[in-house]
């Protein structure tokens, strides 16, 4: 029974190619996952850097709800384009019957997040204070939000970010 597991040279070969090749496979995948996780990212990093360009870059004569209403045309208009470019077989209106009051929320604070931006910009704030303030204080509500409503760990290192962040602020 014992040579049922015995491995001759060709074999001993064979399965150290076949190690290899599982290998290399699984660096793909592993590659493959990580891109799936960074490029989000990296499309709002990009996407965010260009926001604050443009919402600074408002004619201080306009109104920032006229400026909005072109801005949502575009983003309606191109967010139908790639639903119907990315999608096999789509529907809109099939989509339309799954709706809950998030996406109507979210039209709102989205107001609010643009009408904010581009007052505090009219008001005098530099880009690069205005987003690091908001972005240190949205880091330490976003950790108790994290913890209260989606039951996420808080931990030792969040403690910590929230130390940096406060403090970063006063510096």
């Amino acid at each position: 029974a014992s040579e049922n597991f015995a491995i001759n040279e060709a074999g001993s070969v064979h399965y150290c190619k076949l190690m290899i090749k599982l290998n290399a496979y699984l660096k793909f995948m592993e590659g493959k996952y990580m891109f799936n996780y960074v490029w989000p990212l990296t499309l709002v990093v990009l996407s965010n850097v260009f926001y604050q360009i443009c919402a600074k870059s408002v004619p201080v004569e306009m109104n920032p709800f006229a400026s909005l209403t072109t801005t949502y045309a575009v983003g309606a208009l191109s967010s139908l384009i790639l639903y119907y470019v990315l999608n096999k077989d789509a529907n809109i209106f099939h989509e339309y019957i799954k709706v809950n009051w998030a996406p109507f929320v979210l039209g709102l604070v989205i107001v609010g997040l643009e009408v904010g931006y581009i007052y505090a910009y009219k008001a005098g704030w530099p880009v690069s204070t205005a987003q690091f303030v908001q972005a240190a204080i949205l880091a330490v509500i976003l950790i108790f939000v994290g913890y209260f409503l989606y039951k996420e760990s808080l931990t030792w290192n969040k403690i910590v970010g929230i130390i940096v962040c406060l403090s970063g602020l006063v510096l």
